[in-house]
C-alpha cells in the first residue's frame, strides 16, 4: 500500500470534559458548562465531550448528553471549537442527528466539531434497539444522509429504514462546505472509512508509535482511493498527569484502570500516559508533535483545575515554541 509521510504542520490542542463520572458521582452540568468557558478564557483550540446513553452496570458511569452540553458551552462562549470525542453516530437517527448538528454549528457561529464512530457496548445498542452487527453499515449509511442533507438543496433516497422523497433541510450548516468528520476506530475498515468518507481520524490513547503507524495507514487508503491525503486531519487523545513521576505515577494508574477502557482490537493502551514535570511531559510530547499530528486532545487527570492550569501555561506554550 502506498504511504506518503504526513505534512508538517502546527499542531493545536484541545481539552476533553469530564461529562461522565464513576458511580455514586454525579455530573454537574452547570459546573460542566464554567469549565467550558474556562477553557476558552485559557486559550485550548477546542472542547470535547464523550458520548454515551447508557453506560456500565457496575460500577455504572453517570453521563450528561454530549450534544445538549456542547450546546449550552457554546451558548456562553464565542471562540473555542466544540467536539465530540466520538459521538456513537449507529445509536442516533441520521436525519435528526443532521438537524441538530446544522442547528448546534448555527448556535456556534461554525465552531462544531464532528467526532463519530460505530460504537462497541453492545448492551447500549441493546436498549435503543440498533442492531448491534450492523452498525458498520448503519453508520456508513448515516454518513451518506447526513452528507446529503447538508450540502443538497433537495435529497431522494431509500435507506432502510429511512425514505426521502424531496427531503429539504435548510438552514444548512454555517461552515462549508459542511461540519468536519473525524472518524474514529482502530481495524482497517474503519481507517479506510475515515481516509474516505470523512476529514481525518480521531483516535483514543494511542502512544506516538502506534499513532505514526496507524496514521501512515488511513494516508496510504486516502491515496489509494485518489484522495489528497494531505487534506485529511488527525487528531489523539493523549491522558497527562503534570508533576513529580514518583508522586503521581501510581495515582494516575489507578485512574486509567479504574475509569476508562481499552479496545482488545485496537493499540489503545494506559502506556500512552504523558506524565511527569513539565519539562518530562514536554519532551515526551515531542515524539508527538514528530508524527505531524494536526490535534492533541489534553485528557488531564481527573480533570483537576491544577492539572488544566498546568497544560495549559506551563506545557502548550512550550510545545509551540518548539
Amino acid at each position: 500500500m502506498a504511504q506518503s509521510p504526513a505534512p508538517k504542520r502546527e499542531t493545536v490542542y484541545g481539552v476533553a470534559m469530564r461529562n461522565f463520572t464513576r458511580y455514586p458521582e454525579m455530573p454537574s452540568a452547570k459546573e460542566l458548562i464554567e469549565y467550558g468557558v474556562r477553557m476558552e478564557e485559557l486559550g485550548f483550540e477546542s472542547l470535547w465531550a464523550w458520548d454515551h446513553t447508557l453506560l456500565g452496570v457496575d460500577p455504572n458511569f453517570p453521563i450528561h448528553d454530549a450534544l445538549i452540553m456542547l450546546t449550552a458551552v457554546a451558548a456562553r462562549t464565542s471562540r473555542i471549537k466544540i467536539g465530540t470525542g466520538i459521538l456513537v453516530m449507529p445509536l442516533r437517527n441520521p436525519v435528526l442527528l443532521a438537524k441538530e448538528l446544522a442547528t448546534i454549528d448555527h448556535v456556534s457561529d461554525g465552531r462544531m466539531l464532528l467526532g463519530a464512530a460505530v460504537g462497541w457496548y453492545r448492551r447500549e445498542f441493546d436498549s435503543l434497539g440498533v442492531d448491534f452487527s450492523k452498525r458498520g453499515k448503519i453508520m456508513e449509511q448515516s454518513l451518506e444522509i447526513i452528507t446529503r442533507l447538508w450540502t443538497e438543496e433537495k435529497v431522494a433516497g431509500d435507506y432502510d429504514p429511512y425514505t426521502l422523497r424531496g427531503a429539504v433541510m435548510y438552514p444548512k450548516p454555517v461552515q462549508k462546505p459542511r461540519i468536519p468528520i473525524l472518524i474514529g476506530g482502530y481495524v482497517d475498515a474503519v481507517l479506510k472509512r475515515a481516509a474516505t468518507k470523512g476529514d481525518g481520524w480521531l483516535t483514543y490513547y494511542y502512544t506516538a508509535e502506534a499513532f505514526a503507524r496507524t496514521w501512515a495507514k488511513v494516508r496510504g487508503f486516502a491515496e489509494e482511493a485518489g484522495r489528497d491525503p494531505d487534506e485529511l486531519i488527525s487528531t489523539n487523545q493523549l491522558p497527562i498527569c503534570v508533576g513529580p513521576r514518583d508522586k503521581i505515577e501510581g495515582p494516575m494508574k489507578e485512574w486509567l484502570q479504574t475509569e476508562w477502557d481499552y479496545a482488545s482490537w485496537s493499540e489503545s493502551t494506559m502506556d500512552s500516559a504523558v506524565m511527569g514535570t513539565p519539562e518530562e511531559c514536554v519532551e515526551q510530547l515531542q515524539a508527538h508533535l514528530a508524527t505531524g499530528i494536526d490535534r492533541i486532545i489534553f485528557v488531564p487527570y481527573r480533570y483537576e483545575a491544577e492539572q488544566i492550569d498546568a497544560i495549559a501555561n506551563d506545557i502548550i506554550p512550550k510545545l509551540k515554541t518548539k
